[in-house]
């Protein structure tokens, strides 16, 4: 990443963090001359159209300064959807009740099921399941690896 990326990563970021959202993924791809930077926010509450809105013209205005006001550039900004995994412990909240298929391994092998978020207790999300007959379960977050919402 050469310096002008790494200032723009930053005022990506700045501006995410001054918001209080979660930087979910900030991806710059293109040429000098045709960049593209899409930016995948989430929030403690759900993300609105205008706050992906309000974020993006910070952004804008941050990364004019960086490139200039003529540069040519896409920005885009937006909740992730409802395929991408969750990657932060504060993003569970908001998804009590809902269904995810869980991954893991149980040996060489990867195993899912589907199962519905009951709570989440501090770093420990709880899960109830019907695959097997009804099943409620939990493990730490940092034991993660993949879940996706459906």
């Amino acid at each position: 990443m050469n310096s002008i990326e790494k200032n723009i990563a930053r005022v990506i970021k700045e501006v995410v963090e001054k918001k209080r959202f979660i930087l979910i993924e900030s991806i710059i791809r293109g040429t000098n001359s045709k960049r593209v930077f899409e930016v995948f926010i989430d929030g403690e509450k759900d993300i609105s159209a205008k706050d992906c809105a309000d974020t993006s013209r910070e952004i804008d205005s941050g990364l004019e300064i960086i490139l200039g006001v003529n540069a040519n550039y896409r920005l885009d900004v937006s909740s992730p959807g409802i395929d991408k995994p969750l990657k932060f412990l504060k993003q569970y909240p908001k998804h009590v009740n809902r269904k995810f298929e869980l991954s893991y391994q149980e040996g060489d092998e990867t195993k899912k099921i589907n199962a519905k978020l009951l709570k989440v207790d501090g770093e420990d999300l709880f899960f109830s399941s019907q695959n097997n007959g009804p099943t409620v379960f939990s493990f730490p977050f940092f034991f993660v690896s993949s879940l996706i919402k459906q």
